[in-house]
């Protein structure tokens, strides 16, 4: 591990608890130290990083992302991953169990843990995943360390479909932990697979029938049957994804978020892209769920805002671009985002009524607060000094030659995002600087406030 340097950012716009206040912050030892609205660099020891004119942020939590280490590691790693997570201003993350092997047993969990305590440059928590058969291990999942138990009610990359009723009852009526979702019926999918082959051929399906195929009408009868589910049982259920207008019904706006206990994400591509875009990305934008209407992302959007959603994630999945060139029905779903998220979203808010405190609840706050993590998600004195400074005067062109997710694609390429992450600290060590990842692997595991 580094160790932490003590850092002073004078005359900053800190973006914090739904506001905007210029001030100063001191980080030591690891943690915020202090923050006031001028604090005196001659008493002190510190390294000075002027900011003014740029905005301060807690750094973002993105509670769904896809490594792909162990076994698919040639899509990409726990370090180029979270590499280019620091690099985009995600301080920490949480990763999924649909690798090889799949992470559905603690042993195999606590592999993962290990790796990363190795190689991770972002902290760092992954989910243990549920099979049809794998209750008694999920019943032994740590409510401190451990983030949550992924329950895949839809198939996505691996293979690791729960669609035993059965099993599903039983693991919302009996295990206590903080249960999450990927919803898709799967009968829903077939039907609509098989009848566009029937009408086109299998060689004749296109990237634009995607949210044909993964439709709407099957996001909602699976999201509606867990979150009943979840109500009938009291379980605590957070789902994934959300990726249409008519789930948002499902949700709640109204209820504070620390007396929720079904709670939603969306994903940037979801608010970011619509159908039209299949026309020039195709593959690259074949997600599962899939990215549908206009009116699907301006519904998100508006779901942003009314607090129907709760937290905004990448659901970060990068594949080779050889993977993603493939005809649509052998290329794979999923794509890299991490590195671009926190920007998609301040660009938004030039585009939305949607403001930069709202993108710091979504990213930073609510997802601290959703799943209980310790000391991290705000600006706060005593927490890790989790840290991102972001230049809103300067604009950052998403190339080739600076994506640093292994698989070296974006979604986003060519495209310029008016502002600029100039600096993160993870832990209060100096990781990203103007470009360049500096030191060494700073990670820590999170810990989670639950009893």
């Amino acid at each position: 591990m580094n160790k932490s340097s003590e850092y002073l950012i004078k005359n900053a716009s800190l973006v914090n608890d739904g506001e905007i206040q210029e001030c100063d912050l001191l980080i030591k030892n690891g943690y915020i130290e202090r923050i006031d609205n001028s604090i005196n660099q001659d008493k002190i020891q510190a390294k000075i990083i002027e900011a003014k004119g740029s905005y301060v942020l807690p750094g973002v939590i993105d509670s769904q992302v896809h490594f792909r280490e162990p076994g698919l590691i040639h899509k990409g790693e726990i370090k180029t991953e979270s590499m280019a997570a620091i690099a985009g201003g995600v301080t920490s993350y949480i990763e999924q169990p649909n690798t090889i092997p799949s992470a559905t047993t603690i042993l195999e969990l606590e592999k993962k843990y290990s790796r990363a305590s190795q190689v991770s440059w972002a902290n760092y928590s992954f989910n243990l995943g549920a099979t049809n058969d794998n209750i008694d291990e999920l019943k032994r999942a740590s409510k401190e360390n451990i983030a949550g138990i992924k329950i895949f009610m839809g198939s996505s990359t691996g293979n690791m479909l729960v669609d035993n009723q059965k099993s599903i009852e039983r693991i919302f009526s009996e295990v206590d932990h903080q249960l999450i979702a990927h919803c898709e019926d799967e009968q829903t999918i077939k039907k609509n697979l098989e009848e566009l082959i029937r009408r086109k051929g299998e060689n004749g399906l296109m990237p634009s029938d995607h949210p044909i195929i993964r439709s709407s009408e099957g996001c909602y009868l699976s999201s509606s049957k867990a979150i009943n589910l979840a109500k009938n049982t009291g379980a605590r259920f957070h789902v994934y994804h959300i990726s249409s207008a008519i789930e948002l019904d499902l949700f709640d706006g109204s209820i504070p978020l620390n007396e929720k206990k079904i709670t939603s994400e969306a994903c940037v591509h979801h608010l970011w892209f619509c159908d039209e875009d299949y026309k020039s990305l195709g593959n690259k934008i074949k997600w599962n769920p899939a990215v549908k209407t206009d009116f699907d992302r301006t519904t998100l959007r508006e779901g942003l805002l009314d607090g129907r959603i709760d937290v905004v994630s990448s659901d970060h999945a990068p594949h080779t671009l050889e993977e993603k060139m493939r005809p649509y029905a052998k290329a794979p779903a999923g794509g890299p985002l991490i590195q671009y998220s926190l920007l998609a979203m301040i660009e938004m808010t030039k585009q939305n009524d949607i403001d930069i405190t709202k993108v710091v609840q979504l990213m930073c706050h609510n997802q601290a607060d959703l799943f209980r993590i310790n000391k991290r998600g705000y600006l706060r004195e005593g927490y890790h000094a989790d840290v991102v400074i972001l230049d809103p005067r300067n604009s950052t062109v998403v190339e080739e030659k600076n994506i640093l997710s292994k698989c070296s694609w974006s979604p986003f390429e060519n495209q310029t995002f008016s502002s600029n992450i100039t600096h993160t600290f993870v832990n209060g060590v100096l990781n990203y600087k103007h470009g360049e990842i500096l030191g060494s692997t700073n990670g820590h595991r999170l810990q989670f406030e639950r009893k």
